[in-house]
Order: structure tokens, then C-alpha cells, then sequence
């Protein structure tokens, strides 16, 4: 196998995120055949050197696992957590090969997560330029206004940043409405934010869709493996080899 670079590695072998990857990196915790790396330029061939992470010789995965879950509120889109809160790993039973959460969703966000050990997939379903487009269900404490919702479409700054258009579509009118929003960009509370932006908080936030995938009948704390048409159609719409293949 040619060399890559170790964030990349690391990710195709199932430990992380390539964006968590190259923190591990820089902060000392890789060795490659002994030696701590910290340059992110770094290259390395996993068929031929020892690559550890924490102290863990790494393996390419055996077997390419994707899975659909519906997030909980109250439990934090991470594989551990220092401050000791529920992680969305205790909700993953019985699965051989080592997965992450692709992207992530706030604390008290529920809704549609995907995880995997594929690390070219993750890196490319969260990527801004691929732009896969993920639906919300929101409650607000009050209603848009007209012009307010218009911007809201257009996008609006945030710190010091135009968002990118989005869908916004009201789906309850009432004292506190509920909205359905579409965003093809993934900034941390971004949806919370832009409420907040225009004076109302969000009450309840639900991911329903990401691209053509949707949450379906999973209860809270459930998950299940996506079917390899389901793993297929991603990869098409990523742009990426159709050689491997998902379990059902």
C-alpha cells in the first residue's frame, strides 16, 4: 500500500475522526515504529510500519461498518467524555469493529447520527464542499417574522461569518412554532445560534435526514446497520469507489 498521511491512517483504521486525528497528532500521541510524531505532513504505510495511538498498535478495519442511530438528548456526540457524561458509544452494543460518530450533535439535540469505521466516507459526508444537506425539526419560543425568515434562507453573520443559504419552512403556527430547517453547512449550534440571532431560543431540536437518509421508525438510544443499497447511494453521491461494500 502507498504511504498516507497519519490522519488519514488513522481515520481509514476506525480510531477517530481525521479532524480528531491530527489533534491526537499534535499533541504527541502517535508513534510511528517508535518514534512520537507530531508533524501533520507525516507519511506512513500501515501494511509496513507500526503505527500506535495511546499506546495501541492500529489495524486496518476488517470489516466496513456504517449504522444509523437515533441520538438521545442528554448524551455528547463523542467516543468519551472527561467530564464523565453519557456518550453516544454506551448506546452501541454488540458491534465487532471499532466506530465514531461522522459529524456531531449538541448535548441536548436529538436525532439522526451516523457512525462508522470508514474513514474516507466521514471525512467526506462531513466536508463543507460535498454540501450533504441535514434536516431539523425546531421548536422556537417564537415566531419569525417574514423578513426575519428571509434571512434566515439567505444566511446571517456569525461571528464574523456568512452562513450558507438555507431551507426553512414553517411547519406549526403557534406560540411556539416548530420549523423544519434545512443546512448544508455544520457549525457548532448553528441552528440555536441563528434563532438566538433573531431573539428566540430553540426549545427541542431534531435531526431527521441527512441527504436522502431518514431517522425512520428508530426509537431514541436505537440504531441499526444501514443495507449496502443504502452505503451504495452514499457513496455515489460522495463521489467515492464503489468497491467496498457495507453489511446489512
Amino acid at each position: 500500500m502507498p504511504e498516507e498521511r497519519l490522519q488519514k491512517i488513522i481515520s481509514r483504521a476506525g480510531i477517530t475522526s481525521r479532524r480528531k486525528a491530527e489533534e491526537l497528532i499534535t499533541t504527541g500521541m502517535v508513534k510511528v515504529n517508535g518514534k512520537v510524531v507530531t508533524e501533520l505532513g507525516t507519511k506512513a504505510d500501515l501494511d509496513r510500519d507500526h503505527i500506535k495511538v495511546n499506546g495501541k498498535l492500529i489495524h486496518a478495519p476488517r470489516n466496513l461498518v456504517y449504522l444509523a442511530f437515533h441520538k438521545p438528548r442528554e448524551c455528547v456526540t463523542t467516543v468519551s467524555d472527561p467530564e464523565g457524561r453519557t456518550t453516544v458509544m454506551e448506546y452501541i452494543r454488540g458491534v465487532k469493529e471499532r466506530v465514531y460518530p461522522v459529524g456531531r450533535l449538541d448535548y441536548e439535540s436529538e436525532g439522526l447520527l451516523l457512525l462508522t469505521n470508514d474513514g474516507e466516507f466521514a471525512n467526506r459526508i462531513t466536508h463543507a464542499k460535498n454540501q450533504v444537506p441535514k434536516t431539523y425539526v425546531v421548536k422556537a419560543t417564537g415566531a419569525l417574522s417574514q423578513e426575519q425568515e428571509q434571512a434566515f434562507r439567505e444566511g446571517i453573520y456569525l461571528h464574523g461569518k456568512r452562513t450558507a443559504p438555507a431551507g426553512l419552512k414553517l411547519l406549526q403556527r403557534s406560540t411556539n412554532p416548530w420549523y423544519e430547517v434545512k443546512l448544508v453547512e455544520g457549525r457548532q449550534n448553528q441552528i440555536r445560534l441563528m434563532f438566538r440571532h433573531f431573539g428566540f431560543l430553540v426549545e427541542k431540536l431534531k435531526r431527521t435526514r441527512i441527504g436522502f437518509l431518514d431517522l425512520g421508525r428508530l426509537k431514541a438510544g436505537e440504531f441499526r446497520h444501514l443495507t449496502p443499497l443504502e452505503v451504495g447511494r452514499f457513496r455515489r453521491t460522495l463521489r467515492m469507489d464503489s468497491g467496498e461494500k457495507g453489511r446489512a
